[in-house]
This record gives C-alpha cells, sequence and structure tokens, in this order.
C-alpha cells in the first residue's frame, strides 16, 4: 500500500486487548499516486490482501472490485504444545483507516463485476467497470 499511497496516508492500525492503537501510515517514498487502480477480490482474498485492499479503498486509492474478501483481521500468535499441536492466541486485531474492524466481515467491494469467475482474466472481470 505504501507504494500506491501518498505520504501519511493511514494504511492501517492494530488494536491490542487494552486498545492501544498503532498506526502504520505511508511514507510516500516512490508512491504512484496517480494511475488509476483497480483491485480484484474475492472470498479468498484475506489478511495482508484485505489490509492492501482496505488501505486502498479507504484512502479512494483504488476501485475495490468483484466479491466480498475472507474477513480475516486478526493478528495472532501461535505456541507450540508438546503434543505437537498448537494454541493460537489473538493479540491484535486489525482496522482499516477508516475504522472498519474486518473480521468476519471482509471488504466489500466499490463494484460487483457481472461476469467474473477465479479463471477468468482481468480484461474479462474488469470489462464492464473500465
Amino acid at each position: 500500500a505504501n507504494l500506491f499511497l501518498p505520504a501519511r496516508a493511514h494504511i492501517i492500525a492494530e488494536v491490542d486487548k487494552s486498545g492501544a492503537i498503532k498506526g502504520y501510515d505511508a511514507d510516500g517514498i516512490g508512491a504512484e499516486t496517480s494511475t488509476p487502480l483497480y483491485l480484484l477480490v474475492d472470498g479468498r482474498t484475506a489478511s495482508a490482501a484485505e489490509i492492501f485492499a482496505g488501505a486502498l479503498q479507504d484512502n479512494q486509492r483504488a476501485v475495490v472490485v468483484g466479491s466480498k474478501t475472507f474477513g480475516k483481521g486478526r493478528i495472532q500468535n501461535v505456541q507450540p504444545l508438546e503434543n505437537g499441536s498448537g494454541l493460537a492466541i489473538t493479540r491484535a486485531r486489525y482496522i482499516t483507516p477508516k475504522g472498519r474492524d474486518l473480521h468476519g466481515v471482509g471488504i466489500i467491494p466499490n463494484k460487483e463485476p457481472s461476469q467474473c469467475e477465479s479463471a477468468d482474466s482481468a480484461r474479462t472481470c474488469l470489462a464492464d467497470i473500465v
């Protein structure tokens, strides 16, 4: 997201269990901020890809196209257990620049193409949008 947003644009924030917020902002170095962007997403778009989509959407830098994303908005650490399994501990949640908590909700696209399957090209998916 840093490559497509101007300096000081909010990218994402982490909110821990105490409510403390740690924000991440673009530095603007080498950023391309004028080329129109269309970002294709679907239900398999998750985690870091959702942070990217949310940052560009909330900053009105890209048109998000497709279907609702997965909704992975938690930061977890996995602690290994003696029996070889693990315990995932949630330590924080992500919120977008406009304060949206994506967990279980995902990113709602700006536009839904009339035809777009996972095997289709970007040209096919964007045909009725661009």
